[in-house]
This record gives structure tokens, C-alpha cells and sequence, in this order.
């Protein structure tokens, strides 16, 4: 929830101090909305502060403190939408969960050549490669993966072609650069 429109190395000093102070849901769930304010006010966006608390509270109400490990469940939680669910289950629970935000969806369109749209990470298309993708031995690794390649990489602009292990079957590279686009 931290990483929501917010990049990592913003989000790490208040991770560390956030997880420093509470070590359960139900540490969360009954602090007080000031501390929480004060903890969490660094990253902006300050509807994810009041979310915190609600996921908490309904962590603590719904599942005995204990998060979720299934999709389904994990999606019942305030603001949980399918990032967040994939994301939680893969890297915390080492699940063979999908993953799609709009860096993933960039990578996948343009490897494959996938039509753009503006919502990219709701592509039914897109969705359908990442849960083949996080079909594997090891999705955690696999995942966190395709995430530090989508930002070191396959960047939104000037990606690092000559870098790319993936370039020689990239249709982005071989019809878009390659032709002058």
C-alpha cells in the first residue's frame, strides 16, 4: 500500500520506521489516527493513511489478525484491489500469484505487442500473460523480477535497449525502434 503512486526510495525510510512501531495488524488497528498520521503523512496521498486503519481493523475483525492468504479473501479488504492482492500473496507468501501494474503492462505490451490502452493493468490479454508468468517454481523471485526490470530496464521513456536481454524477440524493439518510431 506503501508503493501506491510512490516510488521505493521515498517509501523505504517510512517502511522501516512504520514496521519498527507496529509489528501486527492489530498494532495498526489500535493506534490512534494521529500516529498514524504522523507516520505515514511523508508519502502524501492521505486516503492511504485512513486505509491502514481500515485494513487493520478488518484484518483484526475478519481473519483473527492473520492476513489473508488466498485472493479472494485477501480482496475482500478496504481498498484491496488485484494489485495488492497479487502482490501480498506472491512476495509474502511465495504464491503463485499474478501481478499487473502499469510497469508490468508495459512490459508485456511491448514484448508482445500488445495494442495500448490506457489501462493497460485491467488488459484481459495482459492479466492472462502475468498468470502464466507467475505459474512457476519460484513466482516471489519471478515477480519482483519483472517489477526491477520494468524500472531499470524497460523504463516508461528512453528503455535501455542496448541492456535488454530481451530485445532480439521484443516487438517493441524490432518494429518500433528498429523502423524509426
Amino acid at each position: 500500500m506503501m508503493l501506491q503512486r510512490t516510488k521505493a526510495d521515498q517509501v523505504l525510510p517510512v517502511y522501516l520506521n512504520f514496521f519498527s512501531n507496529f509489528k501486527t495488524p492489530s498494532d495498526v488497528a489500535s493506534t490512534n489516527m494521529k500516529k498514524l498520521n504522523s507516520m505515514l503523512y511523508p508519502l502524501g496521498l492521505r486516503w492511504r493513511i485512513k486505509r491502514f486503519k481500515e485494513v487493520s481493523q478488518s484484518i483484526v475483525e475478519k481473519f483473527r489478525g492473520k492476513v489473508p492468504q488466498t485472493r479472494g479473501e485477501i480482496s475482500r479488504l478496504p481498498g484491496v484491489g488485484d494489485y495488492v492482492a497479487g502482490i501480498v500473496l506472491s512476495i509474502a507468501f511465495n504464491k503463485k500469484e499474478w501481478i499487473v501494474d502499469s510497469n508490468v503492462a508495459r512490459v508485456f505490451k511491448r514484448y508482445f505487442g500488445i495494442p495500448t490502452s490506457k489501462e493497460g493493468r485491467r488488459d484481459k490479454q495482459v492479466i492472462d500473460i502475468a498468470r502464466t508468468y507467475a505459474d512457476c517454481k519460484y513466482p516471489k523471485k519471478a515477480n519482483l523480477a519483472l517489477l526491477d526490470f520494468a524500472a531499470i530496464i524497460c523504463t516508461p521513456r528512453r528503455p535501455k535497449h542496448e541492456q535488454c536481454p530481451l530485445s532480439g524477440n521484443c516487438h517493441y524493439f524490432i518494429h518500433g525502434i528498429k523502423k524509426g518510431e
